[in-house]
């Protein structure tokens, strides 16, 4: 009876741990998801406060690169890490730096100025839109109608929010809303190159590491060159402390959602496309107290379901390259 009873303890914390190990694996992609969305989101209300010190747009992205990368540095020396300096690395740190950081970081800014934090998140959704768009032209992905209803309702979601005269705060902001989707379109091109030419097996730290390095490296002389290099505030402002706050969220936001396309799949990591636009646009009303005509909830629904239509169901979109 002894030997049946401890068979049966064996059996029944075998099967918790079994049943706690898969619980674990299956709530830790959602639990980094849901972190993601929610960071990523503030980064929108941090960018309008970052501003309210006067600093200029580059200087603002100037710090907010260099202290990221600085906090990741710090990450590969503390894990004996190194950034890699082999082909195709320096192509993928030197061409994602200028368009996933110094080009739409610096319009990111500018518009920050003039733009609530709940339209520069829906702006920024066109990202995946955009993605998709290039992709098929550049045949890295296959055509699908589906998807192209997708990137249609997105156009239409960014045309409600600069045509109607009762959207916008002020009817020149739609200027400053065209030039966030240049940006998007910047970062579009930074996520095909990152997927064409990454290797699979690398740490996405380290990918990042190496990125932001190499944007603070182009961005030293820039700053300075256009007079615009400025120390941060001392004591620290509330701007000081949101470009600490972005510089924090950039070294390991991006970092996760590469993890999460390396270990889920591109499939549940674009899911963060809707949280960080909804967190976006919560942020804003929570810190701000921002205020939306009714032009603007429905571009977020229409864009949300453009979100739902762009992304990937499986991986039966995507091309294989033939040598």
């Amino acid at each position: 009876m002894l030997l049946v009873y401890t068979a049966q303890q064996f059996l029944v914390v075998s099967l918790s741990k079994l049943f706690a190990n898969r619980m674990r694996a299956k709530l830790i992609p959602i639990i980094l998801l849901l972190f993601l969305g929610l960071v990523w989101g503030l980064s929108f209300s941090l960018a309008r406060m970052s501003t309210e010190d006067g600093l200029h747009p580059l200087a603002i992205n100037y710090w907010s690169c260099l202290l990221a990368a600085a906090v990741l540095c710090l990450f590969c020396l503390v894990t004996k890490q190194r950034v890699p300096l082999t082909k195709p690395f320096p192509f993928i740190y030197i061409s994602c730096g200028i368009l996933g950081t110094i080009v739409p970081g610096t319009l990111y800014f500018y518009a920050a100025s003039h733009l609530p934090a709940g339209i520069l998140s829906i702006t920024v959704a066109t990202v995946p839109l955009i993605t998709f768009g290039l992709a098929t032209a550049l045949r890295m992905e296959r055509f699908s109608y589906l998807r192209l209803i997708g990137v249609l309702l997105g156009i239409v979601s960014i045309s409600m929010l600069v045509l109607p005269n009762e959207s916008l705060p002020e009817t020149t902001d739609a200027y400053w809303v065209l030039l966030m989707i240049v940006a998007s379109a910047a970062y579009s091109a930074e996520t095909l190159i990152v997927d064409a030419q990454t290797p699979p097996d690398i740490n996405p730290f380290i990918v990042v590491t190496g990125m932001l390095v190499a944007s603070s490296v182009i961005m030293t002389p820039l700053v300075w060159l256009t007079g615009t290099f400025d120390m941060l505030p001392w004591p620290p402002t509330r701007g000081t402390i949101a470009i600490i706050g972005m510089a924090v969220i950039t070294a390991t936001a991006v970092g996760i959602f590469y993890h999460l396309i390396v270990t889920t799949g591109p499939t549940f990591a674009a899911q963060a496309a809707y949280l960080v636009t909804l967190a976006g646009v919560m942020w804003g009303i929570v810190i701000f107290g921002e205020e939306h005509s009714v032009w603007i909830w429905w571009a977020l629904v229409i864009m949300m379901a453009a979100l739902f239509l762009v992304q990937p169901r499986d991986g039966s979109n995507r091309v294989t390259p033939t040598a």
